[in-house]
C-alpha cells in the first residue's frame, strides 16, 4: 500500500469515527430534549395545579354566584322568563346546525331531476371497490343503497366477498339488488383487507377508481361533485370531507373533518386524506393496487404512493363520506386494529425511503396513534446565521441570546445583533460584552425603524447557508430548535419553516398563519391563545404541517432563496411583511412548514408595540391600514381563493376552527 492510499485508508477511518459520535451526540440530544419537554410538562402542569388550588376550593360558590347573576341580567336582558327560555331553545338549535352536513343536506328531488339529467365533457365510469368481509346486514344494505342512490349514474359496484360460511346472507343481499352495475365475487377464502381489494381491482373496468368501506355510507352527490372537478380541473385525484357517526343516523355525527388541501407533510404525519378518495385507472397502472404487507394501514400507503405520481390532486370541501364508527371499528378505536399503528409506521417509511430520505424516525404523537412526529436526519451542518433586530430594550435582548448560548444543542452558529438606533448607555455596554463573543456580531443599520430593510440589511452581513429571523422578545425553550427547523428548511421543496411560539403563560402565540383571517382579511394565527395541552383542531398541534406563511419572529429559510426572492418587501415596513415573504416562496412552487417540535417563548412586541396596539395610535393606525390595503391588493388573487390550508367550511373570524354561521369551535 503506498503512501496515498494509507492516508485515504486513515481519513475514511476517521470521517467514519466522526459520523458514529456525532450521530452518538444527536441521539443523546434527542433524549435529553424529550426528557427536558417531560420535565417542562409536569412543572407546567404542577404550576397551573398550585396556581388553581384556592380557585377549585370556592368553585361551588363562584358557580352558584355566576348562575344567579347570569339569570338575572339574561331575564333583565330579555324582559322576562318566558324570553330567556325561547333564547335558549333557539341556541340549542343553533348548537345543532352541524346536523346540516347530515341528512339535511341531501339533495331534493328537484335537484336530483337537474343532477341526473347533466352532461357533463367526459364520458366516465367510477369503479367503487369494496371488499366485503362478514358484514352485518343493515349496513350492507346502506352502504350498497348509497351508491344506488348516486344522482350520477355512470357506476359500477365491485364486491369481493371473503366472509366466512355463517355469513352467507351477503351474498344473496347482494343478488337481491339485481342491478348490473353491482358485480359480485364470492371468494373461496379470505384474503385479507389488501388481498380481498385487489380481487375487487381485477373486476373494475372504469374510467376512475374509489375506494369504499363496506359499513360505510355515500352522500348522493359524492360522484356528481367529483365529475365537476375532474371535467372542469382535469383532476386525476380527488377526496372530500367526512365525518364519523355512530347508530342508525347520519346525523348522529361524532367528529366532522373538514381537511385541507394536499399537504404532503400532513399526509405524511397523518392520514388525513383517507375518505373518500377516488383516482384514474392510468395512476393505478403506474403505482400498482395495494400491498398486503401495509395491510392495516394499507390506504396511507396507497395513498402517498398515488398521491406522488398524480398530476393534479383536488379537495372537495364537502362532507360525502359517513364514515361508521361501532365496536371494532378503526373509527371507534385504533386499538380494535393494533397492527394498523404499526403498519402506518411502515407504510410512511417505505414512502420516505422512495422520497429519497434516509436516516429518519417516525414516532406516535400525543394526539394519536397514528398521527407521527417525523424526525428527519440532518443531512450536513450548515452554518445558521441568526439575525436580532434590536433597539434597546437590554433586558429583552439579553434574555434572548443568553437562552441561544444556553440551550442551543445545534453547535455550528453566528448571531448577528441589528443595531437600530439605540439611545440608552445600558444596551451599548451590553453590546461590547456581547461582541467579545466569539459567535456573535453587532451590525448597526442607522435607518428608520423598518423590519424589512433592517432584516435584509443584517442579511448581507451572514455567513451562513441558512437563516433565521429572530425578534429579540423571544426566549429557546427546546434544546434542538435548530434542528428541527433545519430539518425541513434543508429539504429541496421546503421554503419557510416557523415553530411553536408561547406567550410567557404557555398559551399559542403562533402554530402557523391563515390567509385572509381576520378584522383586515389579511392574515391571522391558527390556534391562537389556546393551551399548551390542547391537540388543536384534529391533532394539528401535534405534528409538522404545511401552512400558507409562519411568523417572522421565528423563521428559518435557506440564503440563497432569501435572496432570489428578494428578502423581505420594504414596502411593507411592520405589518405583514412575514406573511408576504411566505406567499413569494409559495408562488416559486415551494412549501412552508410549521413544526411544533421547535419551541420559543414570546414576549409579543415587547420592543415595538403590537400592530394592534399600533393601530390605536392615529400615525400608526393609518401606515397599518395603508400595508393591510397594499398586501390585500398584491395578494388579491391568493385572498380570493382561500388559504389552500385552512377548510372554507370554517369562519376567518375565529382562529379556533369555528363552522362559519355556527358558533361552535370545533377545538375541544
Amino acid at each position: 500500500m503506498n503512501r496515498e492510499e494509507e492516508l485515504s485508508k486513515t481519513s475514511d477511518y476517521y470521517k467514519d469515527l466522526y459520523e458514529k459520535e456525532r450521530q452518538k451526540v444527536a441521539d443523546l440530544t434527542e433524549k435529553l430534549v424529550d426528557a427536558e419537554a417531560k420535565v417542562a410538562d409536569l412543572t407546567y402542569k404542577m404550576d397551573k395545579l398550585r396556581n388553581s388550588l384556592v380557585w377549585k376550593l370556592i368553585y361551588p360558590a363562584r358557580l352558584a354566584w355566576s348562575h344567579t347573576k347570569n339569570l338575572f341580567i339574561r331575564i333583565r336582558r330579555y324582559g322576562s322568563i318566558s324570553n330567556l327560555k325561547k333564547k335558549i331553545e333557539s341556541k340549542i338549535i343553533e348548537r345543532k346546525a352541524y346536523r346540516s352536513y347530515g341528512t339535511l343536506s341531501m339533495p331534493t328531488a328537484q335537484e336530483i331531476e337537474v343532477q341526473k339529467n347533466t352532461n357533463f365533457d367526459k364520458d366516465i365510469t367510477f369503479s367503487i371497490l369494496v371488499p366485503l368481509y362478514n358484514t352485518p346486514e343493515q349496513f350492507l344494505r346502506e352502504m350498497i343503497d348509497s351508491v344506488v342512490a348516486q344522482t350520477y349514474g355512470k357506476w359500477e359496484l365491485c364486491l369481493a366477498d371473503g366472509s366466512d360460511s355463517e355469513h352467507a346472507y351477503v351474498e344473496t343481499v347482494v343478488k337481491s339488488y339485481n342491478d348490473p352495475r353491482i358485480k359480485y365475487e364470492r371468494l373461496s377464502e379470505n384474503l385479507g383487507i389488501s388481498g380481498n381489494t385487489n380481487k375487487c381491482f381485477e373486476m373494475a373496468t372504469g374510467d376512475y377508481i374509489g375506494l369504499f368501506d363496506h359499513d360505510d355510507i355515500l352522500h348522493p352527490t359524492a360522484l356528481f361533485e367529483y365529475m365537476k372537478v375532474i371535467c372542469g380541473e382535469d383532476a386525476d385525484y380527488v377526496y372530500c370531507d367526512e365525518t364519523t357517526f355512530s347508530g342508525r343516523s347520519i346525523d348522529h355525527m361524532i367528529t366532522l373533518h373538514f381537511k385541507p388541501d394536499f399537504a404532503p407533510d400532513n399526509l405524511r404525519a397523518n392520514n388525513y386524506i383517507c375518505h373518500f378518495s377516488v383516482f384514474s385507472k392510468e395512476l393505478v397502472k403506474e403505482c400498482g393496487t395495494f400491498r398486503p404487507e401495509f395491510d392495516g394501514s394499507q390506504d396511507h400507503d396507497m395513498i402517498l404512493r398515488l398521491t406522488r405520481k398524480a398530476r393534479h390532486i383536488v379537495h372537495v370541501p364537502k362532507i360525502l363520506y359517513y364514515w361508521r364508527s361501532h365496536a371494532g371499528s378503526v373509527a371507534s378505536d385504533i386499538n380494535a386494529k393494533s397492527y394498523a399503528i404499526d403498519a402506518a409506521k411502515n407504510a410512511v417509511a417505505a414512502h420516505l425511503k422512495e422520497c429519497g430520505f434516509s436516516g429518519f424516525k417516525i414516532e406516535s404523537s400525543r394526539a394519536f396513534e397514528t398521527i407521527f412526529r417525523i424526525r428527519y436526519a440532518i443531512t450536513k451542518e450548515p452554518l445558521v446565521s441568526i439575525l436580532i433586530p434590536n433597539k434597546d430594550h437590554e433586558e429583552d435582548l439579553r434574555r434572548c441570546v443568553e437562552s441561544i448560548l444556553d440551550r442551543t444543542s445545534y453547535d455550528n452558529y453566528e448571531i448577528i445583533v441589528i443595531e437600530n438606533n439605540s439611545e440608552t448607555d445600558g444596551i451599548r455596554e451590553y453590546y461590547d460584552a456581547i461582541e467579545k463573543h466569539p459567535k456573535i456580531r453587532v451590525v448597526k443599520y442607522e435607518g428608520e425603524f423598518n423590519y424589512s430593510r433592517i432584516n435584509n440589511f443584517g442579511e448581507g452581513f451572514a455567513k451562513g447557508e441558512y437563516l433565521v429571523l429572530l425578534n429579540n422578545d423571544t426566549e429557546v425553550i427546546t434544546r434542538n430548535w435548530i434542528e428541527e427547523l433545519l430539518m425541513y428548511a434543508q429539504r429541496d421543496d421546503v421554503g419557510a419553516v416557523g415553530c411553536m411560539l408561547y406567550y410567557p403563560d404557555y398559551t399559542i402565540q403562533h402554530a402557523g398563519i391563515v390567509l385572509g383571517m381576520g378584522a383586515h382579511r389579511t392574515a391571522g394565527h391558527s390556534h391562537y391563545r389556546m393551551a399548551k395541552e390542547n391537540l388543536g383542531y384534529m391533532g394539528r398541534l401535534c405534528y409538522a404541517q404545511n401552512v400558507s406563511a409562519v411568523t417572522g419572529a421565528c423563521l428559518m429559510v435557506s440564503k440563497p432563496l432569501f435572496d432570489e426572492v428578494g428578502g423581505l418587501s420594504e414596502d411593507l415596513a411592520v405589518a405583514l411583511n412575514d406573511v408576504d415573504f411566505c406567499l413569494k416562496l409559495r408562488r416559486k412552487g415551494l412549501l412552508n412548514v410549521f413544526t411544533p417540535f421547535a419551541e420559543l417563548f414570546h414576549y409579543e412586541s415587547a420592543s415595538r408595540g403590537t400592530d394592534v396596539t399600533e393601530a390605536a395610535l392615529p400615525d400608526k393606525a393609518q401606515r397599518y391600514e395603508r400595508e393591510c390595503e397594499l398586501f390585500r391588493t398584491r395578494w388579491k388573487q391568493e385572498l380570493e381563493k382561500g388559504d389552500p390550508y385552512f377548510n372554507p367550511n370554517f369562519s376567518l373570524d375565529y382562529s379556533n376552527y369555528v363552522l362559519a354561521g355556527n358558533p361552535k369551535s370545533m377545538v375541544g
